[in-house]
């Protein structure tokens, strides 16, 4: 069984940082892409960060430079590192796979920035 738990969230000021966590269970984070997504309220869910087997990472424009994705292999986890964070960051955060035609969504951690 595939689980994703994401913690990490919280308030922070305009300008500041947060990093995101997701631990995996059912899966090893270093053999498939797992990816970091977010929804604002009304907005559809967007794409933040991918993170493929191989290492290679993918960023939507509106955060490259300012966030990074990254795993730890032991941990069996993945990381969002958020800085220099605007209050159009303000979302909820979702890690994200899929396994053969599955898709596995964690709970969610709510992200909000104040300005």
């Amino acid at each position: 069984q595939v689980q994703l738990v994401e913690s990490g969230g919280g308030l922070v000021q305009t300008g500041g940082s947060l990093r995101l966590s997701c631990a995996a269970s059912g899966i090893s984070v270093s053999a498939r892409t797992l990816g970091w997504y977010r929804q604002a309220p009304g907005k559809q869910r967007e794409l933040v960060a991918t993170i493929g087997s191989g290492g290679i990472t993918n960023y939507a424009d509106s955060v490259k430079v300012r966030f990074t994705i990254s795993r730890d292999n032991v941990k069996n986890t993945v990381y969002l590192q958020m800085n220099s964070l605007k209050s159009d960051d303000t979302a909820v955060y979702y890690c994200y796979t899929r396994r053969s035609s599955d898709d596995y969504w964690g709970q969610g951690t709510q992200v909000t920035v104040s300005s």
